[in-house]
């Protein structure tokens, strides 16, 4: 008994020394690592992260993808559900990041090198990940804490397709919560009936105390923000996943899921317009509250 505790300790001392799993912001961060069981979505597509992260894995005929690596302190228990779900880390070898924040992108360089894996993500995403942290392009950057930066690291440009074995993978990019989303759509197949799947970016307008979208000087960063609602409502979507899962409904669906799975409550050809309508709505909002607030300032002076 003492001597597999005494393993547990070590263990727990050997993580904490591991600089690729320095926890970053962990009581903010704990309140999206809800536990949840690895679950088959669809044909070969799995989710294999909690319940305020999404991770998507994808089986292929070489090999193993990832989407998103939640934060440095979430790395085993996610390893632990990829076991859980069949799957061994080695296997995986490619990661795709859908943003260079440190709740969706902290867990990536762990990931990385321990399944020996390249992170895929846009130019201006590896860019952050190489520096560690954002830069004044991103709404968020005064209150971002830095994150460990991957190995390996590789840009793909939009509308590019990322083969590993029997599967594609397109770049969507989606600019705007950073200047380097990127979505993720690949096409997957069960029971003959084959639906393409969108792993989306987040949509959602936030911004550090005393960023203003409405400033002129954010103008371009609106700009893309307006571009990418607007591909996101396009899209052909079968099923989406998006990177917090309750931005899309997500975790109510995975809860109908795992009572009921047929019929699959993650089917829906309109998920991506809804989707891309939420956020278009908050967006406008939040321009015309500043708008507001900002009048307001002007009459009190």
């Amino acid at each position: 008994m003492s001597l597999v505790l005494g393993s547990t300790a070590l263990l727990a001392q050997a993580a904490s020394d591991d600089p690729l799993l320095k926890p970053i912001e962990p009581e903010f961060a704990q309140r999206w690592l809800t536990p949840q069981p690895a679950t088959r979505i669809h044909g070969r597509t799995w989710l294999v992260g909690f319940g305020g992260l999404n991770v998507a894995l994808i089986k292929t005929s070489a090999g193993l993808i990832l989407i998103d690596g939640a934060v440095p302190q979430s790395v085993a228990d996610l390893k632990a559900n990829i076991r859980s779900a069949g799957f061994d880390i080695r296997d995986v070898r490619l990661i795709l990041s859908t943003e260079p924040h440190y709740d969706h992108a902290g867990g990536l360089a762990a990931l990385a090198r321990d399944s020996g894996a390249t992170v895929l993500a846009s130019a201006p995403a590896v860019a952050v990940l190489r520096a560690g942290r954002s830069g004044a392009d991103d709404p968020q950057m005064a209150w971002l804490p830095p994150l460990p930066s991957p190995a390996r690291l590789r840009a793909v440009k939009d509308g590019e397709t990322i083969r590993l074995g029997d599967t594609g993978v397109t770049a969507i990019a989606t600019p705007g919560h950073t200047a380097g989303s990127m979505s993720w759509r690949w096409k997957s197949c069960e029971e003959g009936r084959c639906l393409p799947i969108v792993f989306a970016s987040s949509l959602n307008p936030v911004a550090a105390p005393g960023y203003r979208f409405s400033d002129p000087a954010h103008a371009a960063t609106v700009r893309s923000f307006r571009r990418s609602i607007a591909r996101m409502k396009r899209l052909d979507c079968g099923i989406l996943l998006s990177a917090h899962p309750d931005q899309s409904g997500g975790d109510a669906k995975l809860a109908r899921f795992l009572q009921q799975p047929r019929p699959n409550p993650f089917v829906d050809a309109r998920a991506c317009r809804v989707y891309g309508e939420r956020f278009e709505g908050l967006l406008d909002r939040k321009l015309a509250e500043e708008t507001k607030a900002s009048a307001a300032d002007h009459d009190f002076q």
